[in-house]
């Protein structure tokens, strides 16, 4: 029948699956469409008899004998609780609200999740794949998750964790699911991942700002719980350490714009002479620089600023920013990368990739 279909030139039907199966075509379209109340040897018989005709009328079909769904989770995902049936307590924000909104929200304000969405998506169109966006950022969203990738409707995650405490990236190791993670997980998990040399980055902007002749130098550290916030911390105090320089006054910031200016004020009443800062994401570098405008502090002359990840707003702040660069659309692709490669040979072990940084000179130092 399928050699006579091929000569004629026509398109294998629905009627040919069930012909070639031995069912109804009702039938046919139900193991299809995925109703679950159909036989298991029914079923069988339909995904052969559509590999045999060479059906491919739907993405429903395909999967069916490929098994694969071509669509990849990218979960953005943080380490809140909210109150499910056990009860437990809910995250909120400060204006009351639940947690949810508030963190959809800096997903969506940070310029780092477009650059990751970019690169995800365009190492995935050319090979068909799709990603599909999830948050989870309270138990029941992390459940949801796995839930979503063990029914099949994906066929593996991406994941940006933005705490140390997320235990999605151990929740799908456990389950035995295809997943690849941006960032070097916090606790060890056998899962893959792909990072930046943060230490590194973060000792080349110590070395830019010492050569500039910056002696009386701060920093504006990202959240403590976040391995890059510790990471390029400990980088920037490790090398300016090796210069002579033991003490290097530090506040902790948010990695948001506003929590750059909050820093930078209190620096300002606490070493009010200070000719040199070093912000751990271009926000608060952007921040930084805003207060100290307003104090009347120019940058570079009196101040030089040096910001990390050469996102948009290094380039549109105003003076533009040296910063140290994070590839992240490299990145995202990569990791998008680990995962095809993954689902193409389930049984390869975890690996990682991390990338270097590199000083991009702007005017701000």
């Amino acid at each position: 029948m399928t050699d006579a279909l091929r000569s004629a030139g026509a398109a294998p039907t629905l009627e040919d699956v069930a012909r070639a199966a031995g069912v109804s075509r009702a039938t046919v379209s139900r193991v299809i469409n995925g109703v679950r109340n159909v036989d298991p040897a029914i079923q069988e018989a339909v995904r052969q008899a559509v590999s045999v005709t060479g059906y491919a009328g739907n993405r429903a079909a395909r999967s069916l004998v490929t098994r694969r769904t071509d669509a990849i989770v990218l979960v953005v995902s943080g380490a809140g609780v909210e109150e499910g049936p056990g009860g437990g307590s809910v995250a909120q924000d400060g204006t009351g609200s639940t947690a949810a909104g508030s963190f959809t929200s800096r997903v969506f304000a940070d310029p780092f999740f477009g650059r990751v969405v970019t690169g995800v998506v365009n190492h995935l169109r050319p090979q068909g794949m799709h990603p599909v966006l999830m948050f989870a950022e309270t138990s029941p969203a992390r459940e949801e998750v796995v839930s979503y990738l063990r029914q099949g409707s994906a066929d593996g995650a991406l994941i940006v964790s933005t705490h140390a405490k997320d235990p999605l990236p151990g929740m799908v190791t456990e389950a035995g699911l295809p997943a690849v993670l941006y960032a070097r997980p916090a606790r060890p998990v056998p899962i893959s991942y792909v990072d930046l040399a943060h230490r590194d980055g973060a000792g080349l902007a110590a070395e830019h700002l010492l050569a500039r002749g910056c002696r009386r130098i701060a920093t504006i550290s990202g959240p403590l719980d976040v391995p890059a916030g510790q990471e390029r911390l400990e980088g920037f105090r490790d090398t300016m350490a090796r210069r002579g320089h033991p003490y290097v006054p530090t506040v902790e910031g948010q990695f948001t714009q506003e929590s750059g200016e909050t820093a930078m004020e209190r620096l300002l009443v606490e070493h009010p002479g200070l000719d040199g800062v070093f912000a751990a994401n271009d926000l608060m570098a952007v921040g930084a620089c805003h207060v100290l405008r307003e104090h009347g502090r120019r940058v570079p002359e009196d101040v030089a600023v040096i910001g990390f990840d050469d996102s948009s707003a290094a380039s549109t702040c105003r003076p533009p920013l040296t910063t140290v660069r994070q590839p992240v659309e490299d990145m995202a692709a990569e990791m998008a990368r680990l995962l095809v490669d993954r689902l193409a040979a389930p049984d390869r072990p975890a690996t990682s990739v991390i990338f270097e940084p590199v000083l991009v000179v702007r005017d701000s130092a």
